[in-house]
C-alpha cells in the first residue's frame, strides 16, 4: 500500500473517531504536512463543521470561543514547524478556563528530525503542563491492530479534554510524503478499512465515559447544616461559561438560604438571575459602614476568581467560613480561605442544598437589595446629568442595548471591570463571556467570533483599543467565515488600565510612562474596518451608541463601532468620582 493511501486512511479514521467522541467543529490552518488531516476534516461526513483560519494564533482563540460556547471539544489543525506553537496562548487560556480543545500538530517523519529538514522542530509536548494529555500517534501503518490503537488513542484524548478539569490535549501526527489525496476507490481492501467494517455511526472501538460529576451528598449535608445555623451568609458567583440552568439554580438556593447573590457580570447569574441578585456590590462595599455591617459569617463561592479586588478583599477579611464549589475541578482560592471544597455539578449542588431549607429573603438579604436600589438610582442620576460617553457609560449603554438572549463578549483590562461595576441587570437574559482564565487581552476578537459562530445568536464584543489592535487580524475570520459580529471599541489611545496602577505615579517611571505603559498608537480604526470590509460607525452620544449597537445586531454581518473617550488620566478621576457617588448614596441606611 502506498504512503498516499495510508495517509488518507489514517486521517479519515482519526477524524471519524473525533466525531464519534462529540467533536462538531474543526478549525484548520493552511499547510502542506497537515493536508491529509485538513481534507479529512472537510469530508467529515456532514457532522463536522470545518472552519479555515489563516493565522494560527487567531485560529486557536477562535476554536476556544467555539468550545467555550458549545462546551464540547473543538479540534485545531496545524502543519509542522512553528505553526502549532502559535496555538500556545489559546492552549494556556483553555487550561486556565477549563475549555476543551483537541490540538492536532502535523509533523515530519522520524528520519527527517534533527537533520535540518525545513519546517521541522521538536513538537513533542509543545504545550508543556498546559496540555492535559500528549500523545504521538506514530506514522500510518497498514494493520488493523495499529488502526485500533489510533482510534483508542483519539478516544482517550477526547475524554481527557472533557474530564474535569477540562482543557487542551495534543496529538502529534507525523506523515510521510506524498501528502496529496487519492480517490476513495483506490483505498485498499476492506480488511484494512475499519471505516467499512465498523460503519460510520457505530460505537467507537474504545469509549471512555467521563465520571459522573455528582457532589458528595455527605459533604452537602454538612454544608446544609452550616447554612441552617447561619443567617448572615452570601452567595458569590464569579466567571462561569456554562448556561446550564445555573442562574435558576442559584436563584432557588438564594430563596432557600435567604442569602443575597453577589453576581459578577460573566457569572451567568446576573442577567436572568432571581430577586436576590446584587450587581453593584463593588460600589456598595466601598461604603465603609455598609461593608462593616454586612461582614458575612458564611460564603458559598461559585465560579472563577472575582474581577474587582475590593469585594474579594472584603470576603478574605471578613473571617467568614468559605465553601468553594468547584464544578470543573479547578480551585480559585489564592488567599487559601476555603474551609471546604465541593467538587461536582454546581447546579446539582444548588438543588441538593436547597432541599430542606426555606428561610426566604429576610432582613439580612433585603438590606443588600435596598443598598443596590440606592446605588442604582445614583448611577442613573449621574448618567442623566452627564451625557458624555465615558468608559463607564459605554459599558452601561452597550449592555442596555442588547436584545434578549444575545451574547456579550467582554475584553480583559477595563471593559470587563466597567461592565461588572456599572452595567446592572436589564431584565433580559444575556450570555456574557470573557477570557478570564489567564486574564489576557490576546485573541479577544477571535474568541468572540468563536462564540458567535457556535451559538448562532446575536453577538457583541466590547473591547479596548489595544486588545482590538492586538487581534485585529481576527476580523478576517468574520470576513472569510461569514460570522456576524458587532465590535464596540473603547478608544482611549493606549493602555488605560495602567493609569489605575501604582506605576502611573512612580517618580522613576514618569519619563517613560507613556512609551512603555500608556502606549499611544494614534491609529484611525476606520481604516481597520475598511480593510476587512466592516461597516463602521463612530457615535458621539449615548443615544447614537445605542442606535449603532442595535443596528449592528439587527443587520448582521461585521460592524466596528469606535467610541473615542476622554484622556486616560481624566478617566481615572471619572471612575473614582462615580464610585464615590454610588457609595455615598447608601448614606445612613436602615441596615445600621
Amino acid at each position: 500500500m502506498s504512503d498516499a493511501h495510508l495517509n488518507q486512511l489514517w486521517a479519515r479514521v482519526l477524524v471519524e473517531e473525533l466525531v464519534r467522541g462529540g467533536v462538531r467543529h474543526a478549525v484548520v490552518c493552511p499547510g502542506s504536512r497537515s493536508s491529509p488531516l485538513a481534507l479529512a476534516c472537510a469530508q467529515g461526513e456532514g457532522l463536522l463543521k470545518t472552519w479555515s483560519v489563516i493565522d494560527e494564533r487567531s485560529a486557536g482563540f477562535f476554536a476556544l470561543g467555539l468550545a467555550k460556547q458549545s462546551r464540547s471539544p473543538v479540534v485545531l489543525v496545524a502543519t509542522s514547524g512553528t505553526a502549532g506553537a502559535h496555538f500556545y496562548p489559546a492552549v494556556i487560556e483553555a487550561a486556565m478556563a477549563q475549555v476543551p480543545l483537541v490540538v492536532l500538530t502535523a509533523d515530519r517523519p522520524l528520519e527527517l528530525q534533527g537533520w535540518g529538514a525545513p519546517q521541522t522542530v521538536p513538537q513533542a509536548r509543545f504545550f508543556g503542563d498546559f496540555a492535559r494529555l500528549y500523545a504521538d500517534v506514530g506514522l500510518p501503518e497498514a494493520s488493523d491492530a495499529v488502526l485500533i490503537h489510533l482510534r483508542a488513542t483519539v478516544a482517550r484524548a477526547v475524554a481527557m479534554a472533557m474530564r474535569a478539569p477540562k482543557g487542551a490535549v495534543q496529538l502529534n501526527v507525523p506523515f510521510r510524503e506524498p501528502l496529496a489525496p487519492t480517490s476513495e476507490a483506490a483505498l485498499p481492501d476492506e480488511r484494512l478499512s475499519l471505516l467499512a467494517r465498523e460503519g460510520r455511526v457505530g460505537a467507537p472501538i474504545t469509549q471512555i465515559v467521563p465520571p459522573v460529576r455528582q457532589p458528595d451528598p455527605r459533604v452537602l449535608d454538612e454544608v446544609r447544616a452550616r447554612v441552617a445555623a447561619t443567617e448572615q451568609g452570601v452567595i458569590v458567583c464569579g466567571p462561569r461559561d456554562e448556561s446550564d440552568g445555573f442562574a435558576e439554580a442559584i436563584s432557588r438556593l438564594s430563596e432557600a438560604t435567604g442569602y443575597p447573590v453577589l453576581a459578577e457580570a460573566t457569572s451567568q447569574a446576573r442577567y436572568g438571575g432571581g430577586p436576590g441578585t446584587v450587581s453593584l456590590y463593588d460600589a456598595m462595599l466601598r461604603h465603609a459602614p455598609f461593608a462593616q455591617a454586612h461582614r458575612p459569617k458564611l460564603v458559598l463561592r461559585f465560579g472563577g476568581g472575582l474581577t474587582p479586588k475590593g469585594p474579594q478583599a472584603w470576603i478574605d477579611g471578613s473571617g467568614a467560613e468559605v465553601v468553594l464549589f468547584s464544578d470543573e475541578g479547578a480551585l480559585f482560592d489564592p488567599a487559601h480561605r476555603a474551609a471546604r471544597v465541593v467538587e461536582g455539578s454546581a447546579v446539582a449542588a444548588c438543588d441538593t442544598l436547597s432541599r430542606g431549607l426555606s428561610r426566604g429573603l429576610g432582613q439580612w438579604s433585603r438590606s443588600f437589595l435596598w443598598a443596590e436600589q440606592w446605588a442604582r438610582a445614583a448611577l442613573e442620576s449621574a448618567f442623566s446629568e452627564d451625557m458624555s460617553l465615558t468608559e463607564m457609560r459605554v459599558a452601561h449603554e452597550v449592555v442596555g442595548s442588547l436584545p434578549e438572549g444575545s451574547n456579550l463578549f467582554v475584553s480583559s483590562s477595563m471593559p470587563i471591570r466597567d461592565v461588572d461595576a456599572f452595567a446592572p441587570p436589564t431584565g433580559r437574559q444575556l450570555h456574557v463571556y470573557a477570557n478570564r482564565g489567564a486574564n489576557g487581552i490576546d485573541g479577544i476578537v477571535s474568541s468572540a467570533l468563536g462564540v458567535a459562530a457556535a451559538s448562532g445568536r446575536p453577538t457583541v464584543l466590547l473591547t479596548g483599543d489595544v486588545a482590538f489592535l492586538h487581534d485585529v487580524g481576527g476580523l478576517l475570520v468574520a470576513r472569510r467565515g461569514g460570522v456576524p459580529l458587532t465590535v464596540v471599541v473603547v478608544n482611549n489611545d493606549g493602555g488605560g488600565i495602567f493609569s489605575f496602577l501604582p506605576i502611573a505615579q512612580a517618580e522613576q517611571a514618569r519619563a517613560h510612562y507613556e512609551t512603555l505603559w500608556g502606549t499611544p498608537h494614534g491609529v484611525d480604526l476606520s481604516h481597520a474596518a475598511a480593510l476587512y470590509q466592516a461597516r463602521f460607525r463612530r457615535p458621539d452620544s449615548p443615544a447614537s451608541l445605542r442606535s449603532a449597537v442595535t443596528e449592528g445586531v439587527k443587520l448582521g454581518g461585521l460592524h466596528v463601532i469606535e467610541v473615542r473617550v476622554v484622556e486616560r488620566t481624566k478617566n481615572v478621576e471619572l471612575h473614582w468620582g462615580l464610585f464615590a457617588k454610588l457609595a455615598a448614596a447608601l448614606g445612613e441606611g436602615p441596615w445600621l
